[in-house]
């Protein structure tokens, strides 16, 4: 199978480098808008460099790891051409753009992979699987937390979507897969405490969610851009038979201060590709599978709607300073 790239960033090399070594993908072909870059990536990883047209037209199967603007544009050309597809969130920062893509290619017909690659980390499938047969009882309430080692280059923050939509959505959707359950409320809020260039465009370095499932279980998530000891994203599931922690382990970016504490870790998450390195390589074999026929998409376009809707309740809810039901981001 010849899978094409589109978008030779960070996450394109990460994909690029796991496909070519994939049994089943004969040739991979990467593009770039800065062709440079391209012709770079693509002689130092021993691969093909073409244009977008050149490479939608010419691949079994594409990935999107393009910038986020580019997205909805992108999955367009790929119902257009008829091709399975691979994106990473987001497929749109705005729900009609999103909308506009879910319509056009379920009319196209072809698959699309969204890129939650929490759906393929071994923890959040084993807390789902507890949450799925029972093991945790009734579910109380899960507690998440999402923190950065650092926060992006200012340059990244007004076209980033602002903290909701651009990292708490992993957490939405992450949400939503462990407890099979969908959000109905959501209260946020959110505050610049150390970063003012976060202000200057309107968006917040730290950032709490109280959400509401249809079930009645309770979520809380603490969201911010700057964890001095490395990269922290844990989820921790409790019920009324037992409780799971996910994202918990010797690497875990916390110090203890109790005297019989666990030790300080000296080799904490350095960021996302560190702590989810395991799960990127499975959401490819994954989709291999998709674009070849055998599974249907494990993180549909409709899926990641969903988590944008959340996002953007929790934009609302923040700017108006309420809780703000799902049903009115409709």
């Amino acid at each position: 199978m010849r899978i094409g790239i589109i978008g030779v960033g960070r996450m394109g090399v990460v994909h690029a480098r796991t496909l070519a070594n994939h049994p089943e993908v004969s040739s991979v072909v990467v593009a770039d808008v800065d062709a440079a870059r391209a012709a770079e990536t693509a002689n130092r990883l021993g691969v093909e460099a073409l244009g977008v047209d050149e490479v939608l037209v010419s691949s079994d199967a594409v990935v999107i790891a393009a910038a986020t603007s580019s997205h909805a544009d992108l999955l367009h050309a790929a119902a257009e051409a008829g091709i399975p597809a691979f994106c990473e969130k987001p497929v749109a920062l705005e729900l009609d753009s999103t909308l506009e893509v879910v319509e056009h290619i379920g009319k196209a017909g072809i698959p699309v992979q969204i890129g939650f690659q929490r759906r393929f980390d071994a923890g959040y499938r084993a807390a789902r699987d507890r949450v799925a047969d029972g093991g945790l009882g009734s579910i109380y309430v899960v507690r998440m937390a999402g923190h950065d080692p650092a926060p992006p280059h200012e340059d990244y923050i007004p076209a980033s979507g602002g903290i909701f939509r651009d990292f708490c959505v992993h957490d939405f959707d992450a949400l939503r897969f462990v407890t099979g359950q969908e959000v109905e409320e959501v209260y946020a809020d959110g505050e610049v405490i150390a970063f003012p260039m976060f202000a200057r465009y309107g968006d917040v370095d730290t950032a709490v969610v109280s959400l509401r499932l249809t079930s009645g279980t309770l979520g809380i998530l603490s969201c911010a851009r700057h964890d001095p000891l490395g990269y922290d994203v844990r989820m921790e599931v409790m019920g009324s038979e037992d409780s799971v922690a996910v994202g918990w382990n010797g690497r875990t970016p916390l110090a203890s201060v109790e005297p019989d504490g666990p030790p300080r870790p000296t080799h904490a998450y350095r960021d996302f590709q560190d702590r989810f390195r395991p799960a990127y390589e499975a959401e490819m074999g994954a989709f291999m599978n998709v674009a070849a026929g055998r599974e249907e998409t494990p993180c549909s376009a409709e899926d990641a709607m969903e988590a944008l809707r959340v996002a953007l309740a929790c934009d609302r809810s923040l700017r108006e300073h309420r809780p703000v039901r799902l049903e009115e981001v409709a």
